[in-house]
């Protein structure tokens, strides 16, 4: 029985230990303004695949290929907007943590207020469809008491 329990407890934390094992880049930089343009973008892109985490929090294999990409960038001394285009034209504005408010973005900045409006007026008309239907069984019933008692 003990036995059992050990290799159990071993085997979760093997698992456990696992999990914690995250991978750390480190990135040489040649000065302090590479290194800032590096972390500045790294937390202004988005990762693709986790989409609610940008490229420093995230551990998918596209953000590290895409950290490494805008670490080469920024070692070719490019500039963050340069960076930042380079990344729009591949991936579209969706690789922006923050997107510009424009035309083509539209639905990214409205779309959670407008799904929100629809759903309080789902919500409502439901609410009014059950009180309403309540109110008239409710009523029936009363009056078939009420016709009862008068009968007899």
């Amino acid at each position: 029985m003990r036995t059992g329990l050990f290799y159990l407890l071993l085997i979760f934390s093997l698992f456990i230990s696992n999990a914690c094992l995250a991978k750390v880049e480190l990135f040489e930089f040649e000065n302090d303004q590479q290194q800032q343009a590096y972390q500045t973008l790294s937390e202004q892109l988005r990762c693709l695949v986790c989409q609610n985490q940008n490229l420093a929090d995230s551990n998918a294999e596209l953000a590290q290929d895409m950290r490494n990409k805008t670490y080469q960038m920024v070692k070719q001394n490019k500039s963050e907007q340069d960076i930042i285009d380079y990344w729009v034209s591949r991936y579209g504005d969706f690789v922006l943590y923050d997107p510009p408010f424009k035309q083509i973005t539209l639905i990214l900045w409205l779309g959670p207020f407008v799904l929100l409006i629809l759903a309080i007026y789902i919500g409502l008309r439901i609410v009014r469809s059950n009180k309403a239907q309540e109110i008239t069984v409710n009523n029936k019933d009363k009056r078939e008491e009420i016709q009862k008692l008068l009968d007899s």
